[in-house]
């Protein structure tokens, strides 16, 4: 086959193959990569002509599962694919962050990565393989591309790490990492741990890399076969002019801005200032230049900020390497919610609220995997006036999901399983206030408002978001990074975690790598930062309160026979709806016979549980009951005595005293207590009313009127089928 390539290496165990020349041939660059029975198709097209006036790099990524792939239908009613789920949306950001900073400074045309998957094998999960997808067709391209990158997957079983684990492995890994990197270093890490210490992340990047190091050297020997000529990206000429008269105009201006500290808005409105005066300073001079002016005043801006930190050790707020920003925090702030809580530090703030809910709240989860559910969610929401801005107010972006996703994974394993809390937990953070690492701000507002709504976390969770400049030799790792010092620096590495290690972990850089050492020092500088920030959050709450919130529901546990399911859910669920109806609780019925009783109100909760023991219970000779009247009868009445449950309480067991009529004394749907006296050889349950009434006479005439009533009650007793 013309142009065919195929190249193939064993990674953990498994054959990963790439190949192109057979599919999608007019992209501009497409491979499908294979591990085991799992195929990924990456196509890469770029537009011919340049976007004119952007100052990014406009590039869209996009990752799909197609359910075919595992053989499966789309779940919901209509049978195809929509909008990007949760995974893809994740998915295709773990594609974007390692690829973005290799194109060329100056690449202004419009890139497009498709990944889809068209073959699952249920273990072998396609993200990491949409990276290398994706590196791979551009390397192959004719899109410049300082590539290539690799991306794989680390788990830890046993104390020993695995590289791509299979799905089932990672259920009892106390790791899940993505690590992305080139041959020289790691590029972007995500994933969470139970509290691993900062070595064994260290380890776990190390162990990633080697393999990282192979995929490459395997792009390399493809592209080659493939030969591609790049497109050559034109380098426009410097006008050393202007440049000079920008400096003249606003260096010392920046420079003095640059070592105010002033508030975000402020500093803003000062540097809007300083661009307004030099554009109108020199509009005349250099007519339709305005873009390449604001482009100068941003590197003046960037190259000042970046040698005040590494030459006088001095940040933008006056802050120093290591220093961590004021910080507050509130408890159960908002009155009807289940638990909440503020967290402000510096000018980042998150007002954060916990829901608890019932089995049926939890969110069903429907992809390539078989349907599952889910019980604790964090919602991150980022509105346009957390920065001063007017925003459109839609669903979430991908950069919500993927900032809401690291906090969760940074709380989710410090709550307890279902068995011993069985509650639906929903954390909403609706960020106030932004500069500079509201993820991390989520993580502080979700560990406070966790422990003020009473949910049993053992410990506090904190999050701290580091920076790093770095020219050439000289290196700076900044703790509790400023929105500037994200966007001028070099990298933003967040690690939130425990007292006792690191439960979540994400990073990404701007420059071509960083050594184990720097990352290394960041770390154990994060954990500084960290330990300082949970100090400050246990003098506000160190525990979880005692009792939950009034108006969150309380949760019963019982267990019934497996055999006494039917009879407690009913024909079409008639039996628990009425239970439901009556009282108000939810009921949730385990296939175990594990059943869940919620309710806000004790009331409510006691007398389902009630109703459910009834219908279960199994009738004992000798008992007490509270029975309802369902039949009349000459010769006595038929009592309920259980759900389902009746027994004859004859008309010589009403009273002591001669009953002529049992109309006299009962109508249907009365309620009776009876006592079981026996159940009779044909399984029929004899019921008495009279033995628990006091007797006003108790030496009876056994001759008369008593002998003739039990006789009676012999007589009747034969009668008929009774249940």
């Amino acid at each position: 086959m013309e142009g065919f390539v195929f190249k193939e290496i064993e990674i953990g165990g498994r054959k990963l193959s790439i190949e192109t020349g057979r599919f999608a041939k007019q992209a501009s660059g497409a491979v499908m990569v294979r591990y085991a029975d799992t195929l990924l198709l990456a196509t890469v097209v770029a537009a011919e002509k340049m976007i004119e006036g952007t100052d990014f790099i406009p590039l869209s990524v996009e990752y799909r599962e197609k359910t075919a792939a595992a053989g499966k239908f789309p779940g919901g009613f209509i049978k195809r694919e929509g909008r990007p789920n949760e995974k893809e949306v994740l998915s295709a950001r773990l594609i974007d962050r390692p690829i973005r900073p290799l194109f060329p400074k100056g690449w202004r045309y419009e890139t497009q990565v498709v990944a889809t998957v068209f073959s699952f094998d249920g273990e072998n999960d396609s993200d990491v393989l949409g990276a290398i997808g994706a590196s791979t067709a551009l390397m192959i391209s004719d899109i410049p591309f300082d590539g290539p990158i690799a991306e794989v997957r680390i788990g830890r079983a046993g104390g020993q790490y695995v590289v791509n684990p299979l799905i089932s492995q990672l259920e009892k890994s106390d790791m899940d990492l993505t690590v992305a990197g080139t041959e020289d270093s790691i590029v972007m890490v995500e994933g969470e741990a139970r509290e691993i210490s900062e070595s064994e992340m260290i380890g776990a990047l190390e162990f990633a890399h080697k393999y990282i190091k192979e995929i490459v050297a395997l792009q390399k020997e493809f592209a080659a076969l493939v030969g591609r000529t790049k497109r050559t990206v034109k380098v426009e000429e410097v006008n050393e002019a202007l440049v000079a008269d920008v400096k003249s105009l606003a260096y010392n201006r920046i420079r003095e801005l640059n070592r105010m500290v002033v508030k975000k808005a402020e500093r803003s409105d000062r540097t809007k200032a300083i661009k307004e005066d030099v554009l109108l300073a020199l509009a005349e001079k250099y007519p339709e230049q305005a873009e390449k002016i604001s482009e100068v005043l941003h590197d003046i801006e960037r190259e000042d900020m970046r040698q005040m930190i590494l030459k006088e050790g001095r940040r933008l707020d006056g802050r120093g390497y290591k220093d961590v920003r004021p910080i507050a925090c509130e408890v159960g702030l908002l009155p009807r919610t289940h638990g909440s809580a503020l967290f402000t530090r510096g000018e980042t703030q998150s007002l954060t609220s916990v829901t608890l809910g019932t089995k049926l709240d939890e969110q069903t989860i429907d992809g390539l995997l078989p349907e599952s559910s889910k019980r604790f969610m964090l919602h991150y929401n980022f509105p346009g006036y957390s920065v001063g801005e007017v925003a459109r107010m839609s669903g979430p972006g991908r950069r919500e999901i993927g900032h809401g996703n690291l906090a969760e994974r940074a709380l989710k394993n410090l709550v307890l399983g279902e068995k011993e809390f069985p509650y639906t937990v929903r954390i909403v953070s609706d960020i106030l206030e932004s500069n500079g690492s509201s993820s991390m701000a989520t993580v502080c507002a979700g560990s406070l408002a966790l422990m003020d709504a009473g949910v049993p976390i053992a410990k506090s969770v904190a999050g701290i978001a580091m920076g790093l400049i770095k020219e050439g030799g000289d290196v700076a790792v900044i703790t509790d990074i400023l929105g500037n010092e994200d966007h001028l620096g070099d990298m933003d590495f967040k690690v939130a975690g425990t007292r006792d290690g690191i439960t979540a972990f994400q990073m990404d850089i701007k420059i071509r790598g960083i050594s184990f050492e720097i990352m290394a020092r960041a770390l154990a500088q994060a954990k500084e930062g960290r330990y300082h920030i949970l100090g400050i959050m246990e003098q506000t709450i160190s525990e979880p309160r005692k009792e939950l919130s009034p108006f969150a529901p309380r949760m019963t546990t019982m267990k019934i026979p497996i055999d006494m399911i039917g009879a407690v859910i009913g024909p079409g669920g008639k039996v628990i709806k009425n239970i439901v109806q009556q009282t108000g609780a939810e009921v949730n019925i385990e296939d175990d016979g594990s059943v869940v009783i919620a309710a806000v109100s004790s009331e409510s909760s006691d007398k389902a549980r009630e109703m459910i023991e009834r219908l279960v219970e199994s009738p004992e000779v000798g008992k007490v009951y509270k029975g309802t009247v369902k039949r009349l009868m000459d010769f006595g009445a038929f009592v309920e005595f259980l759900p389902g449950k009746e027994g004859l309480l004859h008309i010589s067991q009403i009273d002591h005293k001669r009953v002529n009529k049992v109309e006299d004394v009962f109508k249907v749907g009365d309620e009776v207590e009876v006592k079981l006296m026996e159940k009779d050889d044909m399984g029929r349950y004899n019921l008495s009313r009279k033995v628990l009434i006091e007797n006003p006479n108790p030496h009876p005439d056994e001759s008369g009127e008593e002998r003739d009533s039990q006789h009676r009650h012999s007589d009747h007793s034969r009668r008929g089928p009774r249940r």
